[in-house]
């Protein structure tokens, strides 16, 4: 007989020690949590202190919850540590594991878990233990700030991940996606797993996807505005060069993501070397393959229907050897792993001659537009499910799981149809970080849908998903609106893969919704006319956009070289805006006595004689405010929030604003 242990290994010794486990969970969570602490390399719980101050890695935690009436209560955290997580312990049951005894013979009572894994009971105890976890980490002192990470453990079975990077204590989701947030026991042999779970205890915000991937966007923004600054110099127009260079961004992004044969791209750049003569018309057959789909005689392959706007134009301006080196280099890199919520502003900026000069500078990161996503749009959203979610559950143990399964679809269809309107959305960071978290809800939705007999795959077929069109955008720079839609694509298409694998898009892969609109968002007006002087000329204006070094003080200042037309707006009106259920965004701030040498004379005589109701003495911003305001007092919009100076983050509901 072969002795197992001799060719065992500590994980192996672990996995197999603990998978047969099953009783009440305080009777086994301690030691599952210190040979876990062990397996990752991680030191074991401190003694806990009678002080809770010093109690910041400890078994049985104390909290205090201050209940509605006024009164308070008390809890214990199963396992805590600060800054980085809430663990809470339950332990299931298999399965047929009641002993058999010989006939007469009483049999033994045998000790239960929770519920039995593998049915909803299961599912339900672990729903609630994800929700007392939750209470747990909000009720820890505010000193010691909410932690990034709640933790649900079914002992010897399984262990569930719920991440919060905002640290707001307000919306833990699945980490990484709903699809993958749960490891079974059996997995810790993977090593990438084990190195998750490692940081959570270690250095939890390291996971964070968005400061990961930031560095990863900020380098492949660097090389575009190298690659863009240098088609410029050969006389290109900047807007053929942006238009071509968001053509390329994508193909490299569908490489990186295989929506077209993996490196296919990168390769065929490598091919042209030395063949500058045909770089042009071989990229341009691929990309008029890539709109129509069908065989590519390029890459020897058959390939999806892209078609959207993105590809209506194939144009591939003509590159010298350093340009498709510089190409080459950008296309190398991770494409699948740039983070949206930033990419846009920094393409903007590589991609534009005046705005170049900021690539470096700050930018509204991702936890800042999350201040006003959440409250705004995601919370009230996420409300809505809880209550969902509990009725179906109750409803799923009352016998009744149709009405349960179409419960959760109500929900999920109300989801696919809800509408968000940034009027000012520049390259879309508001509308992709928006974007990010109704997926992310649309994945918990789906896999509990899976689990009344329901599968992802049967929505995606009719068509039911939450995808771009929802996602509205009024902005008037046209290269912003083109970044604006190809941001929210890439974003869409990552989520897809991230959450379906290899599984390909419903063609056409990018569609043309056109939900981002090209348009003034306050005034809107038949015609300009330009302002003419007594002696016939022209009238001109500071550009509003273009500025200089100031040769004593070396900071940016107006270039009052850069001149545009003064113009007059022929029958000026207040613009419409699409239908939504919720607005956000961040309108421009410009101070009220900077609006005529930003926008100009006629344009700010045009705003104020249409808003006649607004006080002249108000900055810009306040002109999104009152309109924004009007939609959610007349009930056609639900709530709004924008970031009304460079600090100040308001979110404002019909009720706030009766009040």
């Amino acid at each position: 007989m072969t002795d197992s242990t001799s060719s065992s290994t500590p994980i192996d010794d672990f996995i197999q020690r603990w998978q047969s486990s099953g009783a009440a969970e305080r009777a086994n969570y301690v030691s599952f949590l210190n040979e876990l602490c062990d397996l990752l390399g991680v030191p074991r719980p401190d003694p806990t202190q009678p002080d809770d101050e010093h109690n910041a890695y400890v078994f049985e935690r104390a909290v205090t919850f201050q209940n509605g009436d006024g009164t308070t209560s008390n809890g214990r955290i199963d396992l805590y540590k600060r800054s980085c997580f809430v663990l809470e312990a339950k332990q299931g049951s298999e399965k047929n594991k009641e002993e058999t005894f010989s006939l007469g013979v009483k049999p033994k009572k045998i000790k239960k878990g929770t519920a039995t894994r593998g049915t909803k009971q299961w599912d339900d105890a672990m729903l609630a233990a994800r929700g007392q976890a939750e209470s747990y980490a909000k009720a820890l002192p505010a000193s010691e700030g909410w932690p990034p990470f709640i933790i649900v453990v079914d002992v010897g079975y399984s262990i569930e991940l719920y991440s919060d990077f905002s640290r707001s204590g307000k919306t833990y989701i699945p980490f990484p996606d709903a699809r993958s947030h749960r490891i079974f026991i059996k997995d810790l042999a993977q090593q990438d797993l084990r190195e998750r779970l490692k940081l959570i205890w270690i250095d939890p915000m390291a996971l964070d996807p968005s400061q990961r991937n930031a560095k990863i966007t900020r380098e492949v923004a660097a090389r575009l505005a190298n690659l863009a600054k240098s088609l410029e110099d050969s006389g290109h127009a900047p807007e053929r060069v942006a238009s071509f260079l968001m053509r390329c961004i994508f193909t490299m992004f569908a490489e990186d993501v295989k929506l077209i044969p993996e490196r296919s791209f990168t390769d065929l750049l490598k091919k042209l070397k030395n063949r500058l003569d045909v770089f042009s018309d071989t990229v341009e057959s691929l990309w008029k393959n890539m709109d129509e789909g069908g065989f590519s005689p390029i890459l020897m392959e058959k390939l999806l229907r892209f078609n959207g706007g993105l590809f209506e134009s194939c144009e591939a301006l003509p590159v010298t050897e350093a340009q498709l080196e510089l190409l080459t280099e950008a296309s190398q890199s991770d494409w699948k792993d740039v983070e949206p919520s930033i990419f846009g502003t920094l393409l903007e900026r590589a991609l534009d001659p005046v705005e170049r000069h900021k690539l470096g500078a700050h930018y509204t990161p991702r936890a800042y537009v999350e201040r006003l996503v959440m409250p705004t749009i995601i919370e009230p959203i996420r409300e809505e499910w809880v209550a969902v979610q509990a009725a179906a559950v109750t409803l799923a143990k009352g016998g009744k799981l149709v009405e349960a399964i179409a419960e959760v679809k109500a929900f999920h269809r109300k989801l696919c149809d809800t509408r968000i309107l940034d009027p000012a959305c520049g390259t879309g960071n508001f509308l992709y970080v928006t974007l990010e978290h109704m997926k992310r809800l649309e994945g918990e939705v789906l896999d509990i849908l899976e689990g009344f007999g329901e599968t992802q795959t049967k929505f995606e077929i009719e068509g039911l998903t939450v995808d771009p069109h929802q996602l509205l955008g009024i902005e008037g720079n046209t290269r912003a609106v083109a970044i604006a839609d190809l941001v929210l694509w890439i974003g869409y298409l990552q989520w897809h893969f991230r959450t379906r694998g290899d599984a390909k898009p419903r063609e056409p892969v990018i569609k043309k919704f056109h939900n981002i609109e090209w348009r003034d968002a306050v005034l809107t007006y038949d015609r300009e006319e330009i302002v003419i002087d007594e002696k016939g000329q022209s009238m001109t204006r500071w550009d509003g956009r273009t500025f200089k070094k100031h040769p004593v003080t070396g900071e940016y200042v107006p270039d009052e070289t850069a001149r545009i037309p003064l113009y007059h707006y022929v029958n000026a009106r207040k613009a419409e805006w699409p239908e939504a259920d919720y607005v956000v965004g961040n309108p421009p701030f410009i101070g009220n006595k900077r609006m005529r040498l930003a926008l100009g004379d006629g344009y700010v005589e045009a705003l104020r004689k249409t808003y006649n109701d607004v006080p002249e003495t108000v900055d810009y911003v306040m002109y999104w405010w009152n309109k924004a305001a009007h939609l959610v007092r007349t009930g056609k919009v639900q709530r709004f929030g924008f970031i009304t100076t460079n600090s100040i983050t308001q979110t404002f509901n019909r009720r706030v604003l009766r009040s």
